[in-house]
């Protein structure tokens, strides 16, 4: 298993559509067949504050995410 667990600060002006694009990668990425699990967490006292934990069978599974159209997208 191959896990990242990555911590974001955003702008407050940028926060709303950092989530929605992130949430569009998430969902396009739990289709994968590599993907075990894509969660995004919100800090409650700074909505700045996000944590985005990926799950993969494989670093394989990971580097072919990065190939994606989804995540080529929002790089």
């Amino acid at each position: 298993m191959f896990v990242l667990c990555v911590g974001v600060c955003v702008r407050q002006q940028a926060v709303a559509e950092f989530i929605q694009a992130t949430l569009d990668n998430a969902r396009h990425t739990r289709k994968e067949s590599g993907n075990v699990r894509f969660d995004v967490s919100q800090a409650n006292d700074d909505p700045g504050r996000l944590t985005l934990y990926e799950v993969y069978n494989a670093e394989g599974d990971f580097k072919a995410h990065q190939q994606t159209e989804h995540y080529l997208r929002w790089r």
